[in-house]
C-alpha cells in the first residue's frame, strides 16, 4: 500500500550491486576436500594461505579471519531473506561456502600481487561514481558525506567503509587479473556470424505428440506376466508391506483433568503483566492518508510546476468538502492506495521517507498540506496521532488470561499424564483407565505413517510406538486434545505381500519398467510411417498420436510437449521445410515433426548483432578460461599444502559441498 513512502530501497540495490560483484569474483568457487586441519592459528581464524613454500615456516601467511566470514554470511543471508538467518543449516552451509570462496580470493590476491596488478583509490572511486552507485552516494554529482556514507554500509551491508572499499579493490584486482589472464583468447569473423545463425534461425512445424500417459494405458499383462513380474522381482518385494504395529491406549481431554480446568487468577494476570510491562509499550503512531501526484527525478521547472499546480488544486478541492476517495482515485499516482481513499494506516516514526515522516508527526489532525518527497508531490491529511503509551492490565487482561490458561491447562495436562503413566506402570493400563473412568482402546495394526481415526491427532503417539519395543513401560503422547497412555500391543515385521493383494502395485510397477521401451517402439513407428508416406496426419492417426501446430520459434523458445526446442530437439533446426523428422524423446513424450517454416537471419540481422555476438562468446570464453586457471591454481595450492582450514570451523557442514553463483563483476567491468 505504502511503497511509494518507503524507505528508497535504491539504496541498498546500488550498492549490492558493488558488494555481490566483489564477492563472486566470476570464478568458480568449490569447497576444498582434504584441507581442514585442528592447528590452525586461533578460534578467530577460519584459514591461513602460504603465498610461498617457505612461508609455513616463516609464519607469513595471508590469513581468512571467522570474523570476516560471518560478516559475509550475514550479509549474503539478508539478501535472501531475515527467515533463513535462525536456521543453522543454512547458517552453517554459507559459512562453508563463503570460507572457502574468501580461500579462493585470497590466493588470487597473492596471484595478482605477483604478477604487480593491484587497485588504488582512485579505483573505488570511479567504481561509487558510476551508476547505480553515483545515484546514492554522489546524487547529483554531490557526495552524501562521511557520516552518511558510513551509516549506509554499516545498515545496508553489514560491514565498514574500509572493508567495503577493500572489497572493491579486490573485485578490481581479480577483474584486471582475468583480463591478463584471457587477453589471448580470440573470436574469428566466421565464429561471430556461425553462431549468431545457429542461435536466431526460428522455425515453425506440425508435431505428432504420443504421451506416456496414453501408452501407458497400453500396457496390459496377463495375469501369468505380472505372475512372473513379481517372482522375476521378488526382493523388490520382499519389505513391500511395512511394519505395521497394534496399539492399546487410553485418552483424556483437559474437560478430565481432576478438578476441571484449570483458571488463572486475577493475582497471576497482573503478576504476568508487571513481569512483561515492556511487551504493552505502544510507540508514538500516526494515521495518516495523501494523494501522490508523481514526479520523475529529472523532472524540469515546467513539469515540477505542473506537479504543484495540480496538488494545489486537489487540496482546494479536499479543502472545500471534496471527497478523499473520489479524489484519490481520479489523482493518485500510489497504486497502493489510492483505491482506498490514499488510506495509508497508523506507522510509526521513521518509517516513511522523510518529508512524509516529518509532516505527520508534525500536522495538527484534520489539516490538508502539501509535502514534496523525491517521488513528487504529496497531499496529505494526518486522521489520527497516539502518543507513546503503555497499554493498561484492563486492555490486555483478556489476552493474558488466554496465554496463561493456555500455560496452565498444558502444564496440568502434562502433570496429569505423568501420574497416569506411572500409575499404569503399577497397576496396568486397564485398571488405571478405570479408576480415573476412562476407556481403554486398541487399534488395529497402523503403519508409521498411518492414523488413529479416534484421536485428533494421533501423529506422535504413533511415533513414539514405532520408537518402543513390545514389553515396554506404558508411555504419554499429546494428542492435539489432552494425553494419551499407551503400549505396543503386537508388532507385526515388513513382509512380502501375496500377488493377489499386491497385483494392482505389480501393474504399475510392469507398466513403469516396460513404458520407455514401448515410448521408444511407438515413436519410431510413427517415424517410419510419416516419411514413408510423407504424411505425418496419416501416421499420427494410425498410431493414437496428437498433431499440434507450433508457433514460429527460436532456439530458447518453450513448446507444449517438447519443451526448450534447442536442448530437446536441436535437430530441428537442421531440416528443411517438407522434412520430417527422426523419433525424439521428451522423457514424457514422444514426438515426430515435420517443418513448415524456417526463418534465416538476414545479412542485416548479423550486422547489427555482430559486435554484441562477438562480446558474449569472448565473454563466456574468456570466463570459462579463467575458472579454470581459478581451479588450477587452487589445486596447486591443495597440492602443496599451502592452505590450513581450521578444523573447528568447518566440522559442521562440510558435506554440503553445493555452491550457489552469487553474481559476476559486470559492475566493475563497466565502471573500468
Amino acid at each position: 500500500m505504502i511503497r511509494f513512502l518507503q524507505r528508497d530501497n535504491r539504496l541498498t540495490k546500488a550498492l549490492f550491486v558493488v558488494i555481490i560483484a566483489a564477492a563472486s569474483v566470476s570464478m568458480v568457487v568449490y569447497l576444498i576436500p582434504g584441507l581442514t586441519n585442528s592447528s590452525a592459528a586461533s578460534a578467530d581464524t577460519y584459514a591461513e594461505i602460504y603465498p610461498h613454500w617457505y612461508s609455513k615456516f616463516l609464519h607469513s601467511g595471508e590469513t581468512v579471519t571467522m570474523q570476516r566470514v560471518s560478516n559475509e554470511v550475514r550479509t549474503e543471508i539478508a539478501q535472501r531473506g531475515p527467515q533463513y538467518a535462525d536456521n543453522p543449516m543454512i547458517v552453517n552451509f554459507f559459512t562453508q561456502q563463503v570460507g572457502q570462496r574468501l580461500i579462493q580470493e585470497q590466493i588470487l590476491l597473492v596471484e595478482a600481487d605477483r604478477l604487480g596488478i593491484s587497485a588504488t583509490d582512485a579505483d573505488v572511486i570511479k567504481i561509487l561514481r558510476t551508476p547505480p552507485n553515483a545515484e546514492v552516494i554522489f546524487p547529483n554529482g554531490k557526495f552524501i558525506g562521511d557520516a552518511a556514507y558510513a551509516n549506509l554500509v554499516a545498515t545496508r551491508l553489514n560491514t565498514t567503509v574500509p572493508e567495503f572499499e577493500a572489497q572493491i579493490k579486490r573485485q578490481v584486482t581479480f577483474h584486471r587479473l582475468q583480463d591478463l589472464e584471457t587477453a589471448g583468447i580470440n573470436v574469428s569473423d566466421q565464429e561471430v556470424r556461425d553462431t549468431f545463425l545457429k542461435d536466431n534461425i526460428k522455425i515453425k512445424f506440425d508435431y505428432a505428440v504420443l504421451s506416456s500417459d496414453d501408452v501407458r494405458k497400453t500396457i496390459n499383462p496377463s495375469d501369468a506376466d505380472l505372475q512372473a513380474f513379481f517372482s522375476k522381482n521378488a526382493n523388490r518385494y520382499a519389505s513391500a508391506v511395512p511394519e505395521q504395529r497394534s496399539i492399546t491406549y487410553f485418552a483424556f481431554t483437559p474437560a478430565q483433568l481432576p478438578g476441571g480446568i484449570p483458571q488463572p487468577s486475577q493475582q497471576d494476570i497482573q503478576s504476568y503483566y508487571n513481569q512483561h510491562q515492556s511487551e504493552y509499550q505502544v510507540p508514538e503512531q500516526s494515521r495518516s492518508r495523501h494523494i501522490l501526484i508523481k514526479l520523475s527525478p529529472d523532472a524540469n521547472t515546467e513539469s515540477t510546476a505542473k506537479a504543484k499546480a495540480t496538488a494545489d488544486d486537489v487540496a482546494k478541492q479536499l479543502q472545500s468538502g471534496g471527497n478523499w476517495a473520489d479524489l484519490a482515485k481520479k489523482y493518485s499516482d500510489d497504486p497502493g492506495s489510492k483505491d482506498t481513499g490514499g488510506e495509508l494506516g497508523f506507522t510509526q516514526r521513521g518509517r516513511m521517507v522523510p518529508e512524509f515522516d516529518a509532516a505527520i508527526f508534525s500536522q495538527n489532525p484534520g489539516e490538508i498540506k502539501i509535502v514534496k518527497s523525491q517521488f513528487g508531490f504529496h497531499v496529505v491529511q494526518v486522521e489520527e496521532r497516539q502518543t507513546a503509551h503503555a497499554q493498561s492490565i484492563g486492555e490486555v487482561a483478556d489476552s493474558i488470561k488466554a496465554t496463561l490458561s493456555r500455560q496452565v491447562v498444558s502444564q496440568s495436562e502434562e502433570n496429569f499424564a505423568r501420574q497416569l503413566v506411572e500409575q499404569a506402570g503399577k497397576s496396568g493400563l486397564q485398571a488405571t483407565a478405570a479408576a480415573h473412568h476412562l476407556d481403554v482402546a486398541t487399534t488395529p495394526s497402523v503403519p508409521a505413517n498411518g492414523t488413529i481415526a479416534t484421536l485428533p491427532d494421533g501423529s506422535q503417539l504413533i511415533s513414539k510406538a514405532f520408537q518402543s519395543k513390545l514389553g515396554d513401560a506404558p508411555q504419554f503422547a499429546p494428542t492435539g486434545e489432552g494425553y494419551a497412555i499407551f503400549q505396543v500391543a503386537a508388532i507385526e515385521k515388513a513382509h512380502a505381500p501375496a500377488f493377489a493383494d499386491w497385483k494392482t502395485h505389480v501393474l504399475e510397477d510392469y507398466r513403469t519398467e516396460q513404458l520407455p521401451v514401448l515410448l521408444t517402439q511407438k515413436t519410431k513407428e510413427l517415424a517410419d510411417k510419416a516419411k514413408a508416406s510423407n504424411d505425418l496426419n496419416k501416421a499420427a492417426k494410425e498410431v493414437g498420436a496428437t498433431v499440434k501446430t507450433s508457433d514460429t520459434v527460436g532456439a530458447t523458445a518453450q513448446v507444449p510437449d517438447i519443451g526448450q526446442v534447442q536442448t530437446v530437439a536441436p535437430q530441428l533446426f537442421q531440416l528443411n521445410v517438407g522434412d520430417i523428422s527422426g523419433p525424439i524423446s521428451t522423457g514424457r513424450t514422444g514426438v515426430v515433426a515435420k517443418l513448415l517454416v524456417k526463418q534465416q537471419p538476414t545479412a542485416d540481422d548479423i550486422k547489427k548483432a555482430f559486435d554484441q555476438t562477438r562480446d558474449q562468446i569472448l565473454n563466456q570464453r574468456r570466463s570459462e578460461a579463467f575458472q579454470l586457471f581459478v581451479g588450477n591454481l587452487t589445486a596447486d595450492y591443495k597440492k602443496n599444502k599451502r592452505i590450513l582450514v581450521n578444523a573447528k570451523a568447518t566440522s559442521q557442514s562440510l558435506d554440503l559441498v553445493h555452491w550457489i553463483a552469487l553474481g559476476r563483476i559486470d559492475s566493475v567491468r563497466s565502471a573500468e
